[in-house]
């Protein structure tokens, strides 16, 4: 055995070796180094030295509860109302500030509510930011993975044809992937703008002028949309490229066998093209989901984050923690979060996609 492992394969464990050093010194190494930090209360430039904290940065990030608060009643017993007839609640934080009975909720700030009958439930964190940025991710990679992955086969479907000039097409659709994402989000700020945004006036025109042009990226409401749509348009060329090699590695008997059946094109592309494509989709589904949680540079050249967090990320944190607010700790263990939950969702994905 320790023949065949050293003497057959010497050249390929050679030829594996500095990709396997790089990946030791610039991803594992830095990991292990960042939990290590996590654990401290290290900061970039401080004039105190490091302490070992432990898992309190975890416990700020982390810590999230419901406040159940019941509405406000006067001496008689009754609810307490304003003119619209809607109930009166005590603020929230008269029970997260120095509220002896309450010291489970201390430091914490209200995130959302929703009321439970005459009872308002109340969402309250330590860390509000950081679970907007989770809660932000988490439907970025919700909304793209599958839109991007699905537009992307549908144009490698389209592409996947011996016609003349197919290649200029083909050429098209991938050329925003090689322009910079900053040069792109840099050009759709234009494009979002409020005043005199190209798409507020496409919009006013088709619509005959009754469409009201709106910030786009200004607003809670579309800020995170816009950016969703142009990070599809912007790799959606990438992953038709991945697509289109699956396809090309489908033999034509199979599509030949096919038609002398009379399979339907629906039929053929279920029994024939998409069992083909299984190990490409998986590859695909893998790729989409870790560039959309690694979502950084659009937010930074494009909203910083706003309006009002939402459309912080959990990178676009890690990094303001750790270089904008000098927080190298609280960075750190934005980082461990994150290669944990990319982790947990990556052996998901390796479960659900399993050969059966």
């Amino acid at each position: 055995m320790a023949s065949k492992l050293t003497t057959s394969n010497r050249a390929g464990w050679g030829f594996a070796l500095p990709g396997f050093g790089l990946i030791m010194l610039f991803i594992v190494i830095p990991f292990f180094f960042a939990f290590y930090l996590s654990l401290t209360n290290q900061r970039l430039i401080s004039p105190n030295p490091t302490e070992f904290v432990g898992l309190s940065n975890y416990d700020r990030l982390l810590s999230i509860s419901v406040l159940s608060i019941e509405p406000e009643t006067d001496d008689a017993g009754q609810v307490v109302r304003d003119d619209a007839g809607e109930a009166q609640y005590p603020r929230v934080r008269t029970f997260t500030r120095n509220n002896p009975d309450y010291p489970q909720y201390a430091g914490m700030r209200e995130w959302f509510r929703w009321h439970w009958g005459e009872t308002a439930k109340v969402v309250v964190a330590t860390d509000v930011v950081f679970w907007k940025s989770l809660r932000n991710t988490l439907m970025f990679v919700l909304v793209v993975a599958p839109v991007q992955g699905g537009l992307a086969l549908g144009l490698a479907l389209l592409i996947n044809q011996r016609l003349r000039g197919i290649n200029f097409y083909r050429a098209i659709y991938f050329m925003p992937v090689v322009v910079s994402i900053v040069v792109v989000s840099l050009l759709f700020r234009f494009i979002y703008d409020g005043n005199d945004g190209l798409l507020n006036n496409i919009l006013g025109f088709l619509s005959f002028g009754f469409f009201e042009g709106r910030d786009w990226l200004g607003s809670e409401n579309t800020a995170l949309g816009a950016i969703m749509g142009m990070s599809i348009w912007q790799a959606v060329g990438f992953h038709m490229v991945i697509w289109l090699s699956g396809l090309q590695t489908i033999s034509p008997t199979l599509y030949e066998a096919s038609s002398i059946e009379g399979a339907s094109k629906w039929q053929t592309f279920r029994y024939v093209t998409w069992p083909g494509l299984r190990n490409t989709a998986v590859l695909v589904l893998i790729v989409i989901t870790m560039q959309a949680f690694a979502l950084f540079a659009q937010i930074d050249v494009m909203t910083r984050g706003g309006p009002l967090d939402s459309t912080t990320t959990i990178v676009f944190q890690a990094v303001e923690r750790g270089y904008g607010k000098q927080d190298i700790s609280g960075g750190s263990a934005i980082s461990v979060i994150l290669f944990v939950l990319v982790l947990t969702i990556s052996l998901i994905q390796r479960f659900l996609t399993r050969e059966r």
